[in-house]
């Protein structure tokens, strides 16, 4: 009898991308092998719907999708569809209610109990709904299939303190709790001896790192102890807090070479009213003061930022202070959303709602702005040799130009031109910049130099046994994670 098949969709931030790898992981060490690539929609035995509750239409986007695969479940008896995420713990017994061909609801902090309510649900045939109100066990001790080899999430903490008036994920994901530092060092020198040679330290606010085990500075000893580990190439980090950004963080930053000169600074507004009432506890001096230190210390630092545009009560002398930031900061990219309503929250039940024209019309005057600060700032990368780690999935017109696409340092994507020899994802290719766009950089002449790496080895082996169940394993998870960040969902990945 052969194996069943699942599928993951996953919504939302990179921690639930991270916690799809957790689920995958689970799965097959459960028995269960991922649908091959091509597979239709319904053609899997178990569907997983790992939900984010962020944007105002997630609920519609999930049953949705829900409501297509009903006639497909009916047609095929044994099949399962799972619900998990942020939505799931926040609408629990609502889903079975709009969606009764559902089998399993599970919540974020109970993760690891997928597989048992599988089997329970297909036993007892009725829906299983559980939701814990609290971590279970850290979910990095679970098995994990690390959707990269050369490039890894590092769970630090989970959950957030912060009261951020528009978010619902600190009430979906709980209180910040933080792994001891062993811990998190023992899984980073696991994954290096595995061939991953980039990691990337992931919380909801990750820069409050050490406030659960009483160490204000713990954040910045981690990035100098990653900095010790041999054959760890890059470390990045995401999201930090402005409140919780302290000089030691900078320090550690400039002076651990393997910490890549690169900073996602959530802003969210520049307008000191707006961040009052969005409960952010710093203000535009704060903000600026940040950046300014960050650029002393780190001069070539690309540096991204999360904007809400049309918060409840936002005025358009609100929404200039927010424009002035952008062109004080000179960010090197934005990530730009339209303030929408989270059931919930309390920016939900605020007055002065602002009209959905007025947002728009403010919204393109930030993108138009922000597109040409990152066209000028991409512009100074024109004439620099960067080491650039070739990455899977980058360039979607590749195979068309005959480039290949990775990021650099300060994770800018740039295409270069296809070197003769071959270049694994993974491998570092020495190019020089001759072209700048808004969001990527071209290198069109030859490649300075190719450098073979563990991490193209572990891609290539990898590759050469698909077959093979990629980075499952209990506790410490075995290799890799997507070079790219996904696009941050407006709250989550900048929340507190």
């Amino acid at each position: 009898m052969s194996a069943k098949t699942y599928e993951v969709r996953t919504y939302g931030c990179q921690m639930n991308v991270h916690d799809s790898e957790r689920l995958s992981g689970l799965l097959e060490d459960a028995g269960y092998v991922r649908a091959p690539e091509g597979t239709g929609e319904g053609e899997a035995d178990v569907v997983v719907f790992n939900t984010c509750a962020v944007r105002e239409n997630a609920d519609n986007r999930l049953y949705g999708n829900l409501g297509r695969l009903a006639p497909m479940k009916a047609r095929r008896p044994g099949m399962q569809i799972a619900v998990g995420g942020c939505l799931a713990q926040k609408d629990r017994d609502t889903i079975v209610t709009r969606a009764p061909w559902v089998d399993v609801v599970f919540g974020t902090h109970n993760i690891g109990r997928l597989p048992v309510l599988l089997e329970r649900a297909r036993v007892r045939e009725e829906a299983q709904v559980e939701i814990a109100e609290s971590l279970e066990a850290f979910p990095s001790t679970l098995p994990t299939r690390r959707e990269s080899a050369y490039a890894a999430w590092v769970s630090i903490s989970v959950g957030c303190n912060n009261t951020c008036t528009f978010c619902i994920v600190p009430a979906l994901r709980g209180k910040e709790k933080d792994r001891r530092p062993g811990d998190i060092l023992a899984e980073v020198e696991a994954l290096v001896s595995e061939g991953v040679s980039e990691i990337t330290l992931l919380g909801q606010n990750v820069n409050a790192y050490g406030s659960d085990i009483g160490d204000r500075e713990a954040f910045s000893k981690l990035l100098r102890a990653c900095g010790g580990i041999e054959g760890l190439e890059r470390v990045r980090f995401t999201s930090p807090h402005p409140r919780d950004f302290t000089d030691d963080v900078i320090a550690a930053m400039a002076e651990t070479p393997n910490v890549m000169p690169q900073l996602h600074m959530p802003l969210q507004s520049g307008s000191d009213t707006v961040l009052k009432a969005m409960r952010r506890s710093y203000r535009q001096e704060r903000y600026l003061g940040i950046i300014e230190k960050v650029r002393a210390a780190i001069p070539h630092a690309a540096i991204s930022t999360d904007i809400i545009v049309g918060f409840p009560g936002e005025t358009e002398e609100d929404f200039e202070e927010t424009l002035h930031v952008v062109r004080e900061a000179r960010f090197a990219q934005a990530f730009t959303f339209q303030y929408s309503k989270r059931p919930g929250t309390p920016a939900a039940e605020m007055g002065g709602q602002i009209p959905k024209e007025v947002v728009q019309a403010r919204y393109e005057r930030l993108v138009a702005l922000q597109e040409e600060i990152s066209w000028a700032e991409n512009g100074k990368q024109v004439g620099r040799v960067l080491e650039v780690m070739a990455a899977e999935g980058e360039g979607r017109k590749d195979g068309a130009t005959h480039r290949l696409s990775g990021r650099a340092p300060d994770n800018r994507l740039v295409h270069f031109t296809k070197p003769a020899q071959e270049v694994r994802p993974g491998d570092v290719v020495t190019v020089a910049i001759t072209y700048a766009a808004p969001h990527h950089l071209l290198a069109e002449g030859d490649a300075i130099s190719v450098r073979r790496t563990r991490a193209g080895d572990a891609w290539e082996k990898r590759h050469a046994d698909p077959q093979r169940p990629a980075g499952v394993m209990l506790g410490l998870p075995a290799v890799g994670v997507p070079a790219p960040l996904p696009a941050p969902a407006g709250g989550c990945s900048a929340v507190g």
